[in-house]
């Protein structure tokens, strides 16, 4: 559920990619879109400016170029990225441009090197979790560290790049390779293969010898080097091994899954089903049981970590100091209530506490990225301990906090050990912008800002502190990306991608209509923010609403100053208010706004959506009658419960790929907000969206891919089921051989067909009574 916020995705700030000090570049030309297929829809009749389906989904991209994973090389010479192809958006090859001189060339391109194999399934699932299902080509790529040469993994086989583009093939096997990186001192290729941890030499020029498997127990229920599927899923945690910097040991985790309940999941495809035994961890059920090693770089002398005598824990983070000298690993209780951080010997595998993490009563700990080792052997941290997330330091036993107030520390950008200075994500002076803020370890809370105002902004830094990528945008413009120095000012654009003549989105700028924010205060007295985009309002006229919610916890907010994507323009072009507003339980609000879903799922989402509803309705230039209600995931989950506890509010709902039973959810997420239902039944009873699926009387569409491995199809057709054992009227529509994320070419224009031919038929064109 992390992060899936629309499975459809409504917009797409997108990264963004290329880089030029001091010289401004032009993006690359622009190739004219491929033909689409045939619309579901009739000819859309549409004002000269307008958006068209066709548009908002086909290729070039309609946000203009955004490349992605941007790199600097080690020397900071080359910026190298992923770009998609103009004419197939979904297609990525790797790319690079001279810092120096903004010359750019393709360094592999996906269609010639790659074989064109099918990825295996474990590779998929892979993806899936880390929300790149649809993309093809190159999806990730890893530098040599002396920065000679860039290690491509690339349909299911691992190539070396040199700089003069020349692919060399490491592998080729038909099991595939996962988890693949440089070790940190550029000896070795390791990845992952048949459930075993693999090394290969690199030596000169990638001519280093055969791979060997560091581990030799993997197979069956038992994996080594991999993260188990909520780690991937739930936990932001993708690998499961950790060179030390000095390439003397890597920390290696061991799962077996033997005690994880199995699913029987039938892939249905349009030719033809698939059956799965798929082992799950729902809620209430086991886990994985988990163990981490010690081992040299040639497999021997490995070495147990202890982990405790519980075994029911999530390992939750590994790192090593810089020294190589220690092994960090935060140990996560399985109520999520409780973190431990661990000090490893890596020689004995023997651990001590080095300090521990707790939540409040209704509460839970929030996992995080946004801390930092340091070589002076402090540690730099993000905590929630205050209410909000904000940065501390952790030195001889003591803690020091850096930033404060009623404001949140998103994340932890980069460090300048040698001035002491910390370059961190937050939203201190707009909870709807995402700033890049620096704060000195020696005068804390003393923080400058460093991006404007009005923006959304994300960033990365190299690892010597010294420079920034930043990538912002805001509701008129999409992503831009330019390399800035530690004062914030900007050096050179990367991507400036400004809509002029020849831009994507540029024929469309006379409709594009203002995003407006505002707020409004839930039933305890909380603020919510709202955005809003409308039609060319005309005097005495009312409209209909297209109101999209999410509602989740533990994602990232909804409402910001961020670019919104074609999508709801097209919306607006068509007719609609696009209306959307964050609930009580999401993030980035501080714990006591995020906390109130706490055991209560299903209930203060739908009060908030409510007064979301009753406030547009209180406007002059709504018809109250013509509410429409879309969401995915939780807000699929959303879809339901609204209409069940608020009937006659909402004129129809979009429910797509809904949990519709927490107790067929993972357990790392899903226990996180509701407990265990062992212990809390009651929880998992009131939250469920089955049993009163048969007091919905308004008009609903149920959405849901028939591959999808994260939330089961059993969800929606549990809800189906009672439906129509109950004989109350619904439509559906199901989507062979796809998972959580139902889009892509052609796709994505039958999914939007379907959702506005039933809104328009239900809402939009019904007659007003």
């Amino acid at each position: 559920m992390r992060r899936w916020l629309l499975g459809l995705a409504l917009a797409s700030v997108g990264t963004a990619a290329m880089a030029a000090d001091d010289v401004q570049i032009a993006p690359a030309p622009v190739q004219a879109p491929t033909a689409t297929p045939a619309p579901v829809r009739p000819a859309e009749v549409v004002q000269p400016g307008d958006l068209t389906m066709a548009r908002v989904f086909g290729s070039p991209e309609l946000s203009g170029p955004q490349p992605r994973a941007l790199k600097l090389s080690p020397d900071g010479a080359l910026l190298t990225f992923l770009r998609p192809r103009a004419d197939e958006k979904e297609r990525l090859d790797l790319w690079a441009r001279d810092t120096a001189t903004g010359a750019e060339r393709m360094l592999v391109d996906s269609k010639q090197v790659g074989s064109g194999a099918e990825l295996t399934e474990a590779e998929k699932m892979q993806r899936e979790r880390a929300r790149i299902g649809g993309s093809k080509g190159i999806v990730a790529y890893d530098w040599a560290p002396d920065g000679k040469s860039i290690l491509v993994p690339l349909d299911g086989d691992l190539y070396l790049a040199g700089l003069d583009g020349v692919a060399k093939r490491l592998t080729n096997t038909p099991g595939g390779e996962l988890n693949p990186v440089v070790s940190p001192k550029g000896g070795f290729v390791s990845f992952v293969r048949d459930q075993n941890l693999f090394v290969q030499p690199l030596g000169t020029g990638g001519a280093g010898g055969d791979a060997r498997a560091l581990t030799k127990g993997g197979g069956g229920t038992v994996h080594f080097g991999e993260a188990e599927f909520v780690a991937q899923e739930e936990m932001d945690r993708r690998t499961g091994y950790w060179w030390s910097p000095d390439e003397r040991f890597v920390a290696v985790e061991r799962f077996d899954e033997a005690p994880v309940r199995t699913f029987t999941r039938a892939s249905i495809g349009a030719t033809g089903t698939k059956v799965y035994e798929q082992r799950y961890p729902a809620a209430g059920t086991p886990n994985v049981l988990v163990e981490l090693y010690v081992m040299k770089a040639d497999g021997s002398g490995q070495m147990k970590v202890e982990l405790g005598t519980n075994p029911d824990i999530y390992l939750a983070r590994v790192d090593w100091t810089p020294d190589g000298s220690q092994l960090l690993v935060q140990r996560q209780s399985r109520d999520q209530k409780l973190m431990e951080m661990l000090r490893v010997d890596p020689a004995t595998g023997k651990s001590t506490v080095l300090f521990t993490e707790k939540s409040g009563a209704k509460s839970w700990l929030n996992l995080s990225d946004a801390y930092r080792v340091l070589k002076d052997g402090s540690l730099i941290w993000r905590s929630e301990r205050s209410g909000y997330g904000h940065l501390y330091r952790f030195a001889a036993g003591r803690w020091t906090q850096l930033t404060k107030g009623n404001w949140v520390v998103t994340d932890l950008v980069g460090v300048d050990q040698a001035k002491g200075r910390l370059f961190f994500l937050g939203n201190k002076d707009d909870v709807l912008e995402q700033q890049l803020y620096a704060v000195d370890i020696a005068k804390p809370n003393a923080i400058t800002k460093l991006t404007e105002s009005g923006w959304w902004n994300s960033a990365t830094m190299d690892d010597a502190g010294t420079r920034f990528i930043v990538s912002r945008s805001n509701p008129k413009q999409p992503t831009q990306v330019y390399l800035a120095g530690t004062d914030g000012k900007r050096l050179g654009w990367i991507n400036e991608n400004a809509v002029i003549e020849g831009h994507p989105y540029y024929p469309y700028l006379a409709s594009h209509q203002e995003t407006k924010f505002g707020t409004l205060k839930a039933k305890n007295g909380m603020t919510l923010y709202y955005e809003m985009i409308t039609p060319p309002l005309q005097q005495g006229k009312k409209y209909p609403v297209f109101f999209e919610h999410y509602g989740g916890p533990g994602t990232g907010q909804q409402v910001t100053r961020g670019w919104q994507g074609g999508l709801p323009q097209y919306l607006v072009d068509r007719g609609w208010i696009y209306f959307k507003i964050d609930n009580r339980g999401s993030y980035n609000r501080g714990k006591a706004f995020e906390d109130q879903i706490f055991h209560a799922m299903g209930t203060v989402e739908v009060e908030d959506q409510l007064s979301g509803a009753d406030y547009l309705k209180s406007l002059p230039f709504v018809e109250p009658t013509k509410i429409a209600t879309y969401g995915w995931s939780y807000g699929g989950y959303m879809s339901l419960k609204m209409l069940e506890k608020t009937p006659g509010v909402y004129a129809a709902a979009v429910s797509g790929a809904p949990v519709t039973d927490w107790q067929l959810y993972d357990t790392h997420y899903t226990e996180r907000y509701l407990g265990d239902p062992r212990v809390d039944p009651v929880s998992y009873a009131s939250s469920a969206a089955v049993e009163d699926a048969n007091r919905i009387v308004d008009p609903l569409l149920l959405i849901h891919g028939m591959a999808d491995d994260n939330v089961f199809l059993d969800n929606s057709t549990k809800v189906a089921a009672r439906m129509q054992a109950t004989a109350t009227p619904f439509e559906m529509m199901f989507y062979p051989g796809y998972t959580h994320r139902v889009s892509g070419p052609g796709i994505s224009e039958h999914v939007w067909g379907t959702i506005l031919n039933f809104l328009d038929r239900t809402v939009k064109d019904k007659p007003v009574q």
